[in-house]
Formats: C-alpha cells, sequence, structure tokens
C-alpha cells in the first residue's frame, strides 16, 4: 500500500518561461534521477532521435513547443539535442498500458492504466500567452499529456494498442498535448491525427465541445476515424494493428457497454470507472496496467475532475474560473494505491 501525491502545477505566460519554470522545478525533483536510472539500459536501442527531423515537425504542428524546450534546456543547463530527446516526445519508446474511456454528451471519464513506478506525478494547467490554447490535464514525459481539455472545451483521451510496427514519429502523450493546444474541435482534431507522425498504435478519443465523441484509431501506417462512445485497448477497424491478446480489452468494453445508460451522468461515470467492484478499475500494477488515475472532463462547465487510486471522491477544478484569472488553491492530490512502489517525483525508486 502506498500513499502517492501528483503536484499542481499552474501557469500564465509564454512557453519559454513555462519550459523554464519547469526546468527549475525539476533540478529540486527526483523524477530526472529517477527516469535516467529507469531508461539507462534502454536509451541506446530506444531514445535515437534525428534533431533536424524533430525540429522541422514540432515547426509544423507546434513551433511554440520548441520555446519550452528551449526553456527547459537553459534552466537544467542541457544542449537542447537531449531536452528534445528526453522531453520532446519524437521517437521514443513508450510503456505498455490498459485505460479505458467512457463518455456521454456531457462527459468524458477516463482510468489511466500503467506502472506506478513511471508515473510522474505531474497535474498541469496552462494557459499560453505566446501561441496555443490553455488546457489543463496530467503530464507524462513533462511536456506531454495523457489526457486533458482545452478552452474551447475539447477534451481528449488515448488507449494504447500495439507497439508492433512501430515508426518514426510523436508518441501519445505528446500528440495529446498538440492536439489539445492546437485543436478547436473535433474535426481540427482528426485532420491532425490524419498528418502527423504517429510512433505506435492508440487510439485518440476526442469529446467535441458539441458533445459527439468520435475514436480515431491510428497506427503509423494508417488513421481512421468513427463516432463510439467506449474505448479500450483494441481498434474495432484497423483489426490488423492488434495485439494477440485482448481478452481484457473486450471484457472491459462489454462491461462498459452493459452499465452505459442514456441518463448517466457525469458522477455515475466516475464511479463506473474508479469504483474498485465495478469491473473496469484495474489492480494489474505488475503488468503496467493498474489504474493509476481517473480523469474526466465536463466541456460545457469547463470543469475537470481528478482521483489517485480507487474508490475516491475526485478533486474538482473550475477550468472556467481559471481561465478568467483565478488561481487554482490546491498545490497536491493525494491518493493511495495498493501496490508498494512510489511514483518518480516522490524520492528514489527501485528498478521497474
Amino acid at each position: 500500500m502506498s500513499h502517492v501525491y501528483s503536484d499542481i502545477i499552474q501557469f500564465r505566460g509564454n512557453h519559454y518561461d513555462f519550459g523554464y519554470m519547469q526546468g527549475e522545478l525539476l533540478k529540486e525533483s527526483s523524477i530526472l534521477s529517477n527516469r535516467e536510472k529507469q531508461w539507462a539500459s534502454m536509451r541506446k536501442r530506444h531514445f535515437n532521435i534525428n534533431e533536424k527531423e524533430a525540429v522541422h515537425l514540432f515547426t509544423k504542428f507546434i513551433p511554440s513547443m520548441l520555446d519550452e524546450l528551449h526553456g527547459l534546456a537553459e534552466a537544467l543547463n542541457w544542449p537542447m539535442e537531449d531536452a528534445l530527446r528526453d522531453f520532446g516526445g519524437y521517437y521514443v519508446e513508450y510503456e505498455k498500458s490498459g485505460c479505458s474511456i467512457l463518455t456521454g454528451s456531457e462527459f468524458l471519464v477516463r482510468n489511466y492504466d500503467s506502472h506506478p513506478g513511471y508515473y510522474e506525478g505531474r497535474y498541469t494547467i496552462f494557459q499560453p500567452t505566446d501561441a496555443g490554447y490553455a488546457v489543463i490535464g496530467p503530464s507524462m514525459q513533462i511536456t506531454g499529456r495523457t489526457d486533458g481539455m482545452n478552452e474551447k472545451g475539447l477534451a481528449m483521451g488515448y488507449n494504447f494498442i500495439n507497439r508492433v510496427g512501430s515508426g518514426n514519429g510523436f508518441v501519445c502523450n505528446m500528440i495529446g498535448r498538440i492536439i489539445l493546444e492546437t485543436c478547436a474541435n473535433a474535426e481540427d482534431a482528426i485532420s491532425l491525427l490524419k498528418e502527423i507522425p504517429h510512433r505506435t498504435s492508440f487510439s485518440y478519443v476526442l469529446l467535441d465541445p458539441n458533445g459527439e465523441t468520435y475514436v480515431v484509431e491510428a497506427s503509423p501506417r494508417k488513421v481512421v476515424a468513427r463516432k463510439s462512445n467506449i474505448s479500450t485497448n483494441h481498434f474495432e477497424v484497423l483489426t490488423e494493428e492488434n495485439r494477440y491478446r485482448m481478452d481484457d480489452s473486450l471484457r472491459r468494453q462489454k462491461e462498459l457497454e452493459r452499465q452505459k445508460r442514456d441518463d448517466l451522468d457525469i458522477r455515475d461515470a466516475f464511479r463506473i470507472l474508479n469504483d474498485k467492484e465495478d469491473e473496469i478499475f484495474s489492480g494489474k500494477y505488475d503488468a503496467s496496467a493498474g489504474t493509476i488515475h481517473t480523469s474526466a472532463y465536463v466541456p460545457r462547465e469547463r470543469k475537470a475532475l481528478f482521483a489517485i487510486g480507487g474508490d475516491r471522491m475526485p478533486v474538482i477544478f473550475d477550468f472556467k474560473r481559471f481561465l478568467e484569472g483565478e488561481n487554482i488553491n490546491i498545490t497536491r492530490i493525494k491518493g493511495i494505491l495498493n501496490y508498494d512502489t512510489p511514483f518518480i517525483n516522490m524520492g528514489m525508486i527501485n528498478n521497474v
């Protein structure tokens, strides 16, 4: 049993200053030393990048990210190449995970399932003053987002499908960040997902501000969009991209279909995913598929809900008030996991 937490990081300003501020925080954190320890054996195989190509793609899709990376590099006294490799989300390996998503016309709820030893424990709220939309949501690899909502009311979450047949491209969390900072609606996001290069196969779930949900099946080879309110860890259209074993993904899909109702509200939907006895919450942390957080977004109200671990009452963020200039008073979100490995922001951990 571990008592764990996520730090709240909120910032208004330009991307360079946001990057510099995060770099200063990282110098005081155990995140970088833990990550270096975890990645040491994989770095030569999975963390090679083409710096010129990465810069070209950032310039094309989200040029302000280069400013954030420059800020991180300056604060940490790193070469830009190192910042691109560790924080750029381009052509790096991503830890496998589970994850389940359920939407209605008013909400998107998702479980983020992975291994606690890879979880950063950072929940970010960023309102850029130079370019892009304001975004609220948990981070991954510092600059990426596992899920979130932007100021326009577009909500996003993703599901891991397969890493076999990977290609040169961005990983899921950076794609999530680019979607949220640059897309006003699902149509914009679908166009982006069809154009951007994908490292591995993921489903991206988009709740449009008008209440419609799209599941975008994206692999390095093909991207297709379909309407659905449920997504787990397999494709429905690009079935050739699926993993050999899909039993648990299919089980969770059927369970969500069984519990879904037309009159389902955000509280009931959150409980379906977060309650330990409801068949969706997972305790499989050893298999990198245990539920770490449950996030929910209510676009029309611009509210975000977040809880770490199961059977928890969520913390509710009023994103609308933040956008109007009111700071979030919460500094840390606490939770409990039935596992003995802490998050990487909580001190030194053993190899996982």
